[in-house]
């Protein structure tokens, strides 16, 4: 959710894009409807139904989510509007009840106010008293079908496929080579030694897989033999394939192992064609293989245990030459996407296993696991994986790139100095190694941040630790790396960077471009030519030219998006 005075901040960036463009998960625009009191209540009680089901978050009433201009944007509530009448007409038409807490919010523009809602997260799923409702994914708020009210029932644990109980009894299912694994994995890890002395039965009790002595789907998944795991979770199967091309593979092995197995045999195999880099610093060599092993267990981790295990499909790793790729299936839940996934609050599919891993120190609840890969990729100069999702499946993709001893140097001496490099700031100068320039929105994109929250961590990059500097001003304001950064980062013999025109003087440019072809009776310019004559990317060339419209009454727009052109009038 976001604070008012977040939101305060978020409205001065109306001046230059529409507020559709802030939107996000958990925050949402509305106009309020001035012509009809109903209407405008029963949209508060949809969006509050929305947000809940969507893990909570924040409604800002009183404004249009379209328009360019914080005069035309911000259009205000109602005085009559009473906010004490709002929120019992919330709770007398959800179920279960929500309590919505309402802000007000004084602006100079409009009516004078806006409203801001703040939904907090509950147990869904909630409807109105006549059973409909909505939840919110990603920026829209969708019908609460049947296929979503059982992703939310996932969500809360209601249906933990891997906490129902297995009749039989357990020293029948249990594999004494997959407990020995599953201990050597966690003393890996530090586990509690306690804990690991444990004998097998009290092990996963003590864990939380075995219940009124029964073994959990949970424990047949982590401890059980191949024969058991096959007759309990048919669905589970995990699949290594070494692709020749996009279609053809030259090697293949299938597993129903039980999970520590099933981890160390994938990363053995992976390993096989995964080669190592020594990096000589000193006395010391270092070695460094293609795939940072670190991020292949985490990677491998949060495909074996988020995986949907009712649903007939493979947990895949498909190894090419320049690629490799991990899927799962079961799609992202709880609002988790490939655009927030890196700072989102966790949530498991399967909370019983994620929960006996977690004890086990195997995985970590707190959303690090991610930020390890990121970290593990980054700080070896190469690029964070991406991550999709398709259909009812995500896909994980390392690609295979070069280790950069430079970069990997750099984040050394930066650490022995006590300047730890975070992944945001990480991020940051893998971008501006391969793109002259980064502005707040790229950047926001980038690290999944919000344009106030990167803003801050540029700022810091400059002003503290020294990497940046910054160019342009207001909405133009762009950062690049200092020339003795970009040295170290990219070595010696690198190409220096093409440097881009300022923002007050690509102003200049274009409108003097747009006055000589009005003087020639020639057609007005499109964005594409725009970037072509400062090098900025789309949206910059469109802001650039929202700022020119509005400094310049001369200057016009004429059609929309990509059949958009400018001219000037004489």
């Amino acid at each position: 959710m976001r604070t008012i005075d977040e939101i305060r901040q978020l409205l001065d960036e109306l001046n230059s894009l529409p507020a559709d463009d802030l939107e996000d998960q958990d925050l949402d625009f509305k106009e309020w409807n001035p012509h009809s009191m109903k209407d405008a209540v029963a949209v508060v009680v949809e969006m509050a139904i929305c947000m809940a089901n969507g893990g909570g978050g924040t409604v800002v009433f009183g404004v249009n989510d379209k328009a360019v201009g914080r005069s035309l944007a911000i259009k205000g509530i109602p005085p009559e509007v009473d906010v004490n009448r709002l929120k019992k007409t919330v709770y007398d038409t959800t179920d279960p009840k929500l309590t919505p807490v309402f802000e007000e919010l004084l602006v100079p523009e409009g009516l004078a106010r806006l409203l801001v809602m703040q939904v907090y997260p509950g147990i869904p799923p909630y409807t109105d008293t006549a059973g409909k409702g909505k939840v919110r994914i990603g920026k829209d708020c969708q019908p609460l079908t049947g296929t979503l009210r059982r992703r939310i029932m996932v969500e809360t644990g209601e249906t933990d496929y891997t906490a129902e109980v297995v009749d039989e009894i357990p020293q029948n299912l249990v594999s004494p080579a997959a407990m020995e694994r599953l201990r050597d994995a966690a003393r890996k890890e530090r586990a509690p030694e306690e804990l690991l002395r444990l004998g097998d039965d009290d092990l996963l009790s003590q864990i939380g897989v075995i219940r009124a002595g029964k073994l959990t789907r949970a424990g047949v998944l982590l401890a059980g033999s191949e024969t058991a795991i096959q007759q309990q979770i048919s669905g589970y199967v995990w699949t290594h394939l070494r692709m020749q091309t996009d279609t053809r593979y030259t090697d293949r092995a299938d597993g129903r192992d039980a999970l520590p197995i099933a981890l160390f045999r994938l990363i053995d195999r992976i390993n096989a064609d995964n080669p190592i880099t020594t990096l000589e610093h000193g006395m010391f060599h270092f070695e460094y293989r293609t795939f940072p092993e670190i991020a292949l267990r985490e990677a491998l981790l949060n495909a074996l245990c988020h995986t949907d295990f009712r649903l007939a499909g493979p947990i895949l790793v498909k190894q090419f030459s320049r690629r490799l790729e991990i899927s799962n299936p079961g799609g992202f839940i709880a609002g988790i996407t490939p655009e927030n996934i890196l700072h989102r609050q966790p949530a498991a599919r399967n909370p019983l296993l994620v929960d006996a891993l977690a004890k086990l120190r195997l995985v970590n609840r707190s959303n690090l696991g991610i930020s390890r890969m990121f970290e593990a990729l980054l700080i070896e100069g190469k690029e964070p994986p991406t991550i999709q999702e398709i259909g009812e499946s995500v896909i994980l993709t390392f690609l295979r790139r070069d280790f950069s001893s430079d970069f990997r140097l750099f984040v050394a001496e930066e650490n022995r100095a006590g300047r730890i490099l975070t992944v945001d700031y990480l991020l940051v100068l893998q971008f501006l190694l391969h793109h002259p320039e980064i502005d707040t929105a790229t950047a926001a994109h980038t690290c999944q941040r919000s344009e106030p929250q990167v803003r801050d961590i540029l700022n810091e990059m400059e002003q503290r630790l020294g990497y940046l500097e910054r160019g342009g001003s207001g909405r133009g304001t762009y950062w690049t790396l200092r020339p003795e950064i970009h040295h170290r980062l990219a070595g010696p013999g690198h190409p220096e960077r093409d440097r881009r025109i300022d923002w007050e003087a690509a102003k200049t440019r274009i409108l003097s471009v747009l006055m000589e072809r009005a003087r020639r009776e020639e057609p007005g310019i499109s964005n594409a030519e725009i970037r072509q004559i400062t090098h900025y990317d789309r949206n910059q060339a469109r802001r650039l030219m929202q700022d020119l419209i509005r400094e310049n009454p001369q200057v016009r727009q004429s059609g929309e998006k990509r059949w958009a052109r400018y001219a000037y009038s004489l």
